[in-house]
This record gives C-alpha cells, sequence and structure tokens, in this order.
C-alpha cells in the first residue's frame, strides 16, 4: 500500500472489518433475497460511531478525518453494499450538507440524532424528469407566511421509506435557474409529504429506492437550509462528497469479487492441476490487482484532500469514475474465473456483480463524471 496510515485509521479499519465480518455479512445474501432493511445493522452502526463519522464530537459525530470514513466504509461495503449505501448517503451527503449549511438549531434537532444513528436520513435530488440536470427538476416551494408549500414528486431516493427526515430541493424561483434552488429539511409525517412507488432493483436490494410525493407540504421557513437559492450549492458540495463514497463502496465490492475470485481459483481444478497455473489465470489475477489498487490511491488521495480542505471536486469525480468503471470489470472477471457457477446464486460474486452495476450511474453517471473532470482540467492553467 503506497499511502500510509495512521496507527488511528489502521485501528478504525480493524475495528470495522471485525464488525463488517461478524455482523453485516452472513445475512446479506438471504437480505438480498428478501429485500429486509438491514435496520439492525444500522442500530449497531450507530453505536460504534459509523453513521455520523466526520460529524463534530460536540453533533454527538466521531469527528473521524475523510480517509477513515472511506477506510470503514469500504469495510462494511465488502461485506454487504446495500447496507454501505444508506451509510454513505447518511454521511457524505445528509450530515454533511447539515454540517456545512445547518443552524445551530438545525443541527441539535436533525444532525445529532442522524449522527448517533437514531435516525436514518435521505437527500431527494432527482426526479422522473430531472437526474443529471438538476435545474431541470419541477418541485417548487412557495413561500406564503412563515412556512414553504412544497409541491413535487422525487425520484430513486435512498432510504426513501425507512429515513426519518429528508432533505429536498425545490425551485423557490423559476427565473433564476440554478441560483433558483432552495433546500429544505422535511420530517417525515409531514402532512403532504407520502412515500410512493418502490423501486425492484436489480441490486444493492437490502436498500430501499423509492418516490417522495410532495403535495402542497408544509414545512416551517426555520427549516430551509442555509438561504433561498443555496439548493444547488449544497447539492453539489454534498455529491463531491458522495462520490468519494461511491468510490470507497466500489473498492470494497471489487476487494471482495477479488478475494472470491483468487479462493475459487486456488480451490478449483482442471487438466489435472489448479488452474491458478495457468497463465490466463495468474494476468487476470495481475490485471486485478493492480486496477484495485490504483482505484484505492485514487480514493484515498481525493479523500486526503478533503482532510487537508483543499479543493477537490475534480479528484472525487476521477475517483468515483476509475473505482466504479473497475468494479464493473473486477466483478465481470471474477464471474468468468469462476466459470458456469459464477452465474448462480450459489456464489456470492454474482450478488456483487448485480450490486455494483449501479455505481457508474448514480450520484452522477460516468459521463458526467468525464464532463466534470474535463472542465476542470481545461480551466486549470496551473498543471495538465
Amino acid at each position: 500500500m503506497l499511502f500510509k496510515l495512521t496507527d488511528e485509521q489502521v485501528m478504525i479499519q480493524n475495528m470495522v472489518r471485525e464488525f463488517s465480518r461478524k455482523v453485516v455479512g452472513p445475512a446479506a445474501a438471504e437480505r438480498d433475497k428478501t429485500r429486509e432493511f438491514p435496520a439492525e445493522n444500522f442500530r449497531q452502526m450507530g453505536e460504534l460511531g459509523l453513521m455520523g463519522m466526520m460529524v463534530p464530537v460536540e453533533y454527538g459525530g466521531e469527528g473521524a478525518d475523510a480517509v477513515s470514513y472511506v477506510l470503514a466504509l469500504s469495510e462494511i461495503a465488502y461485506s454487504c453494499a446495500s447496507t454501505s449505501v444508506v451509510m454513505s448517503v447518511q454521511n457524505s451527503i445528509v450530515c454533511e450538507s447539515l454540517c456545512k449549511f445547518g443552524t445551530e438549531d438545525q443541527k441539535q434537532e436533525f444532525l445529532v440524532p442522524l449522527a448517533s444513528g437514531e435516525i436514518i436520513g435521505a437527500f431527494a435530488l432527482t426526479e422522473p424528469d430531472a437526474g443529471s440536470d438538476p435545474v431541470s427538476q419541477a418541485t417548487t416551494a412557495r413561500k406564503e407566511g412563515g412556512e414553504y408549500i412544497i409541491n413535487g414528486t422525487k425520484r430513486f431516493i435512498t432510504s426513501g421509506e425507512n429515513s426519518s427526515v429528508v432533505l429536498v430541493t425545490a425551485k423557490t424561483d423559476e427565473s433564476l435557474g440554478h441560483r433558483g434552488i432552495s433546500c429544505f429539511i422535511v420530517p417525515k409525517g409531514t402532512p403532504g409529504f407520502t412515500v410512493g412507488h418502490h423501486e425492484d432493483k436489480m441490486g444493492l436490494r437490502a436498500s430501499d429506492t423509492t418516490d417522495l410525493i410532495f403535495e402542497e407540504c408544509r414545512v416551517p421557513a426555520a427549516n430551509i437550509l442555509g438561504k433561498e437559492g443555496d439548493g444547488f450549492k449544497i447539492a453539489m458540495s454534498g455529491l463531491d462528497s458522495g462520490r468519494i463514497g461511491i468510490a470507497a463502496q466500489s473498492l470494497g465490492v471489487a476487494q471482495a469479487a477479488f478475494d472470491a475470485a483468487v479462493k475459487y481459483a486456488k480451490g478449483r481444478k482442471q487438466f489435472g492441476v489448479s488452474i491458478t497455473k495457468h497463465q490466463a489465470i495468474r494476468f487476470q489475477v495481475a490485471d486485478m490487482a493492480t486496477q484495485i489498487e490504483a482505484a484505492r490511491q485514487l480514493v484515498f488521495s481525493a479523500a486526503s484532500m478533503k482532510d487537508r480542505k483543499e479543493p477537490f471536486t475534480r479528484e472525487a469525480s476521477m475517483a468515483k469514475l476509475f473505482a466504479s468503471e473497475m468494479v464493473q470489470d473486477i466483478t465481470a472477471r471474477a464471474i468468468q474465473m469462476h466459470g458456469g457457477y459464477g452465474f448462480t446464486k450459489d456464489y456470492e460474486v454474482e450478488r456483487y456483480y448485480r450490486d455494483a452495476r449501479v455505481f457508474t450511474i448514480y450520484e452522477g453517471t460516468s459521463e458526467i463524471q468525464r464532463i466534470v473532470i474535463s472542465n476542470a482540467v481545461l480551466k486549470d492553467k496551473r498543471k495538465p
């Protein structure tokens, strides 16, 4: 490993690895079948400080650095990608947005229980006709007296059913484009706020993904996050951190698939010898190991830049692009190395392959990452 971890980071990695393998992993395949939300996992993860890792201690978090967070997230993803995606949204987008833009009252009311894992949070940006282009969203919020009234539908919302509070973007001034988007804190149970369609997904099946419907949903003006017009800025800031989270998840799933493939190959014999004696398999192993290590360094680089409070938008997109594309290849190769068995549900590589497929899509597709990266490179006069 080229990136030198501190003793504390290694301790966190080892602690989460043990928890992940002993608690999260054993029922992961069954949850994939039943689509049962791993609520008990999150309760225990909250007790371990994993649901608000980067939140300051005074708000119930661990005050951990971003490198420690990606280490922990990767270890959870190794055992169960469904569990890791909820952890990622909670930490990278929901808690971080409240940390950066919330008032003291908002932090006490919402951030404290989120950071402790007492409640789960969600972030509602995507809509039926607005994914990569958030300015196209149709959800609106109009102010009446001391309240905002929200109308619209959000789609593909992680933890839409199981969250207790949702950060919702909505247009408060259509004429201002992205500067007319605001963000609101909407607790579950607010009149006019209902959960809609549940997606029946290819992967991440134990993580609920739903529509959220707002019909004349009234929230106090005090529940605006930041100020009017900050919604786009809040979303983009959250997505920068979220993209490091997706890269970390990709790393965890890729490592799990790689380990499974190597274990299988060592035990599988063809033509009288272990298949690891065949050059075709050995070259596969070499390529897979190299790709995973390259992704790991990109993830650590982006996370360490975040820790140093340096701009990291480009590096987060690079890590997300490379790692999410990498895990597609690693899981496919892992299935190939298993032969026909890899196509069955008797081996976990089949689940890894399905879980990983969305990583190039959500929180900014690979195509969007390439736009972000190329724009950053072409605007940066200091270096190529």
